[in-house]
């Protein structure tokens, strides 16, 4: 495995529209085992490819409950509303209210190419809204209620 570059704010990957993951082979698994050995380095929670400087629909995610991978994701169902403090590997030291769905509810394939479906709620959902986001060209501050400056930690 090998740690990747995570592209900050300005980088013009992250304004992009991913394309679809439409093969699942060796080459992207060792590109999602790459992505989640970066983020764990980096105290991340959550990690889109374009974040590494790869324009497609993927992303890892582990608050806490260990490792999900999402190929392709898509939010079918959102319930609620709630606001609270974001950050991101791609925006140092910049926190925002961002208000997001209280639940979700997400299609996605997994490495071996199965279809998926979960439903989220709290960390993890705010989560797979924010690096969706990243999958469709929008990072946090673009929709942030407010923004501050701040330690990473």
């Amino acid at each position: 495995m090998a740690l990747l570059d995570i592209k900050k704010a300005g980088a013009p990957v992250l304004k992009e529209i991913c394309a679809p993951v439409d093969k699942i082979d060796a080459k992207l698994k060792r590109l999602m085992d790459d992505m989640a050995e970066t983020m764990y380095e980096a105290n991340g929670v959550g990690l889109a490819a374009p974040q590494v400087g790869i324009p497609i629909r993927l992303m890892v995610i582990d608050t806490g409950e260990g490792l999900f991978e999402f190929i392709n994701p898509t939010i079918v169902k959102k319930e609620g509303s709630e606001i609270d403090t974001e950050g991101c590997l791609s925006v140092p030291q910049i926190f925002g209210e961002v208000e997001r769905a209280a639940q979700v509810t997400v299609e996605f394939q997994n490495r071996r190419g199965k279809m998926q479906r979960i439903t989220a709620q709290g960390l993890f959902a705010r989560c797979i809204q924010h690096e969706l986001d990243h999958l469709d060209g929008r990072l946090f501050i673009d929709i942030a209620k407010s923004i501050r400056r701040g330690d990473n930690e």
